[in-house]
């Protein structure tokens, strides 16, 4: 199989990050390092990513985080800031986030080293939804809720509709659900900047059928095995 799909089958990251692993060139094979990504493996090859031997986990875990805002979704962090795998040093088995919440924001995580699944549950394709509770600027209307179901323009590609219910009116702000099923970087934040207002919290309470419930900022737990069913039953 192609090396970043075993990269992804090992629980070393998506096989999107695996590839730029590969082409950094902290991968090798067999001794040699590759940064092509044609490289195939093939069964008593030994893979090794910044000198440390991988294999495919066979027991598979799946955790769930609430992120606080603060930390970045990355192994490590260039400027020193907090990362959310500081917290999983010593967990029994190396596992990776699903995809990434921005420094500035907070909620629900996942966490597994189930590579099959992560690369299942961020391919386009699928459309795993993902709701945010939004607390934004001024006063959100009708019709701004009306633009964000039917898409805004960024980057000169109108987004996806999306779900949109206002939650509560405030005095200077407005609370509101979002749910959308792309990726795109700081996508809810700068819908909302497309229609005149700015993001100040931005919580994600939903990924796919699972809930953020009432896990409080900076603690996780083990999905339990309903909810590993139903993750796998949604794709």
């Amino acid at each position: 199989m192609r090396l970043q799909k075993y990269m992804a089958l090992c629980g070393v990251a998506s096989r999107r990050k695996a590839e730029e692993m590969i082409a950094a060139g902290q991968v090798a094979v067999n001794g040699v390092t590759v940064t092509e990504m044609g490289a195939q493996v093939e069964d008593g090859d030994e893979v090794r990513v910044d000198g440390k031997i991988i294999r495919p986990e066979a027991e598979k875990r799946y955790v769930i985080y609430h992120k606080p805002a603060g930390e970045v979704t990355t192994v490590s962090d260039p400027e020193g800031r907090a990362c959310v795998l500081d917290h999983f040093r010593d967990y029994p088995v190396r596992i990776y986030p699903v995809g990434r919440l921005d420094y500035d924001s907070e909620g629900l995580l996942l966490l597994t080293n189930d590579g099959a699944l992560t690369e299942r549950l961020l391919h386009p394709s699928h459309q795993v939804d993902k709701t945010y509770l939004a607390r934004v600027t001024g006063q959100v209307g009708m019709e701004e809720v009306r633009q964000l179901r039917q898409g805004v323009l960024l980057d000169d590609h109108k987004t996806s509709p999306a779900k949109v219910r206002v939650i509560k009116l405030e005095t200077f702000a407005t609370q509101v659900l979002v749910t959308i099923h792309e990726g795109r970087n700081r996508q809810v934040r700068r819908m909302f900047e497309a229609v005149g207002h700015q993001v100040l919290q931005l919580r994600r309470v939903q990924f796919g059928p699972l809930d953020l419930g009432d896990l409080r900022r900076g603690q996780w737990r083990e999905l339990t095995a309903e909810e590993v069913r139903k993750l796998q039953a949604y794709l």
